[in-house]
């Protein structure tokens, strides 16, 4: 990558953190092409996004091009719940996996310590008088923890004796989902880390009046528990491509994305960039485009759609695929009229990529139980709508593997891109969020409850009109219920509670049913996961 020593802290012999002064030493050197990564409607066993974007990374050595892969880190809750670790898979990962996938160099926690300071402060102002006039019913920041654990998302504090603070009904959200870790991902330096941490509005005072963490004097001391955080981590595949594993936001209900910071220092770093975006191309990228290429200042050359065979029979609502258990057998039988009629969602989220000015490339990520005849359905389709395409085996081949996609998306990148995002800043927060529902999920218009309306007028009289939407959805549909498969018509969003993100930068409409703590399922991934005689990790993936 070309990066001296001197910028380098190693973390062991696994990893090494990249200090921000790399942004400045390689500023005049040529721009990567900067690709990102997305997907079609995931089923609930996923679309192999984070290995596909490794591979392809493997894959442009292959065709001698140097290709920087830059993914988020994981979050432990779903390491230890269903969804398992983000390190890639088979001969298109991540090593070592284990560091990865557990602490890695600390930034989850920093991020954990850094926001429920924050909740630690709050109380504690109330608690010694309440100089502010802050409300203790409009207070809207809660705790974080990096675990699944519904008991914990609704909760009353302060029970005991008065000298125990004064109870108040809260609760606790996953870490990922803190606006401490969404800043992060989106800051650009050090001193904007700052400024951002100082602009999070915790609740607001009797008069209606936002209170922010710089009025509570705590942005400071957050700041520095993150001045080791906010420099990314680097690791390795298994072919030893260098990746970026920096900042870990949750792509349905935050941005999805990893950080800015990391980018800014991989576009410099390779002929090419390719970062990831959560789940779909309507969620994960339209995020990207609208919210992190704003903060970045980057523009994308080309996007990459991953789809697999088993999604789009998914998208044929022929079959019920469920977390944790096996796909169904009559799913694994040739038949290649399902993936025509799961073809829809594959169209929409190619015009999601398209309406953003950008040149798309399928990526159809191969599994020992496709047929040839399923992969020439996808191919026909491809060409239906004018798309590249290419057959990836990165998971059984590494980069070999991956060789033919790389070379689409170099195709791809030669072509002038007129990237812009969906909306202008001036837009009202309603038109936004209703202009997302119809252009990227094919909605008819957005139902805003009571609540949400009287949240979004007082965000705009405080002047927050003007910050970009992040809307969380369900990442397992393009409406808001996770059950409805391809590309429904005939419905609308139903916008049930709007949260503002200040510091991070955004307004965070809650759509449907979503859950910001994860529950445990009935077989979780913890359970098999242990120490051997040797003292090896297993079961973990």
């Amino acid at each position: 990558m070309g990066i001296g020593a001197h910028l380098l802290e190693p973390y062991g012999n696994a990893a090494a953190k990249i200090s921000l002064g790399a942004i400045d030493e390689l500023r005049d050197r040529p721009r990567a092409k900067y690709v990102v990564v997305s997907a079609i409607t995931p089923t609930p066993l996923g679309s192999g996004k984070t290995t596909t974007a490794i591979g392809l990374g493997q894959g442009f050595r292959q065709i001698d091009k140097l290709g920087i892969v830059a993914i988020r880190q994981p979050s432990m809750g779903p390491v230890f719940g269903i969804k398992g670790g983000a390190a890639g898979g088979g001969y298109a990962q991540v090593v070592p996996m284990e560091a990865l996938n557990l602490h890695l160099t600390g930034d989850m926690h920093a991020v954990t310590a850094a926001h429920n300071l924050l909740s630690a402060m709050i109380g504690n102002h109330i608690h010694k008088g309440n100089r502010l006039g802050l409300d203790p019913h409009q207070i809207t920041w809660r705790r974080v923890l990096d675990v699944n654990d519904r008991e914990l998302r609704n909760i009353i504090t302060g029970l005991g004796t008065p000298d125990d603070g004064n109870p108040l009904q809260t609760g606790f959200d996953i870490s990922a989902a803190s606006e401490v870790m969404a800043l992060l991902s989106l800051c650009t330096s050090l001193r904007d880390l700052r400024e951002r941490m100082g602009r999070i509005v915790v609740g607001y005072n009797g008069d209606g009046d936002p209170v922010t963490a710089e009025t509570l004097k705590v942005a400071g001391a957050m700041t520095v528990m993150l001045k080791d955080a906010i420099k990314p981590n680097l690791m390795q595949t298994v072919e030893q491509t260098p990746v970026l594993v920096h900042a870990g936001p949750f792509g349905n209900i935050a941005t999805g994305n990893s950080s800015v910071v990391a980018d800014l220092i991989g576009i410099h770093a390779g002929d090419y960039l390719i970062t990831e975006a959560g789940f779909g191309a309507d969620i994960g990228a339209e995020k990207f485009f609208n919210i992190k290429c704003r903060a970045s200042g980057l523009t994308p050359d080309a996007a990459v759609i991953v789809a697999t065979v088993r999604d789009l029979k998914t998208h044929s609502s022929k079959y019920r695929v469920v977390a944790g258990r096996p796909l169904p057998a009559e799913m694994l039988a040739e038949n290649p009229d399902d993936i025509f009629a799961g073809a829809a969602n594959l169209r929409q989220q190619i015009a999601n990529i398209r309406k953003h000015g950008v040149t798309p490339v399928i990526a159809v990520n191969a599994f020992p139980t496709d047929h040839d005849s399923e992969h020439r359905a996808i191919m026909d389709i491809a060409a239906e709508e004018g798309v590249r395409v290419a057959i990836s085996h990165h998971f059984t081949e590494g980069g070999r593997g991956a060789a033919e996609l790389a070379e689409a998306v170099a195709e791809a990148c030669t072509e002038p891109s007129s990237y812009h995002r969906l909306y202008p800043d001036e837009l009202s927060l309603v038109d936004k969020i209703d202009l997302i529902a119809r252009e990227m999920y094919g909605a008819d218009g957005v139902d805003i409850s009571p609540l949400a309306a009287r949240q979004l007028d007082r965000y705009e009289q405080a002047g927050f009109g003007n910050l970009p939407v992040c809307i969380a959805k369900t990442h397992l549909s393009l409406s808001a219920d996770p059950s409805i498969k391809g590309a429904p018509t005939g419905w609308r969003l139903p916008v049930r509670e709007v949260r503002a993100s200040i510091g991070a930068g955004f307004i965070y409409p809650i759509c449907g049913d979503m859950r910001t703590m994860p529950g445990l399922s009935s077989a979780p991934a913890a359970e098999h996961i242990d120490i051997d005689e040797n003292g090896e990790i297993v079961g973990l993936s």
